[in-house]
């Protein structure tokens, strides 16, 4: 009976805990707008956008005259470099990943893009031949987190546009 007292105790504390620190599910994104068009280039994180903008209640359209708010994507681009040698043997230790994102957003009333948006994300994994498989692995797994990365920040930026009222 104590012991059961002593845990149900203990979760309470922690709930409190929990709460006393701010801590919130992270809820939908406050979008200004309800119908987006994309343009340009299909990317990588094309898919896992339009899904994070349809979740959020945003409807892609294909027609750029229905749209309240509009978004270009330009590029994207990975790169990989050296980041450490070991000592006498010149074998990489480590490796440098990069991912950048390239985009630009604009009412529809506007005949103007706003300016070039870059997102860039960076990661550094260790290195070894002897696990070529499995660090090729993590190799993959660090770039889909890079591009989960920048979907949430494009997310952000896009919360922080407030078109106006007047778009049609």
């Amino acid at each position: 009976m104590q012991h059961f007292f002593v845990r149900r105790l203990f979760i309470m504390l922690m709930a409190l805990a929990v709460a006393a620190c701010g801590f919130q599910l992270r809820g939908l994104a406050d979008l200004s707008f309800e119908n987006l068009y994309i343009q340009g280039n299909k990317l990588t994180i094309s898919k896992d956008l339009n899904s994070s903008l349809k979740t959020n209640g945003v409807k892609i359209v294909s027609d750029p005259e229905k749209a309240d708010f509009m978004l270009e994507l330009m590029n994207e681009s990975t790169e990989k470099r050296i980041l450490s040698l070991s000592g006498g043997a010149g074998v990489v230790r480590e490796f440098e990943l990069f991912y950048r994102v390239t985009f630009r957003m604009r009412e529809p009333s506007n005949e103007l893009w706003g300016p070039t948006q870059t997102i860039e994300a960076r990661r550094d994994f260790s290195y070894s031949d002897d696990q070529i498989l499995a660090k090729s692995y993590e190799e993959a797994m660090l770039y889909d987190n890079m591009r989960q990365d920048a979907v949430r920040e494009m997310m952000r930026r896009l919360v922080a546009q407030k078109p106006s009222k007047a778009t049609k």
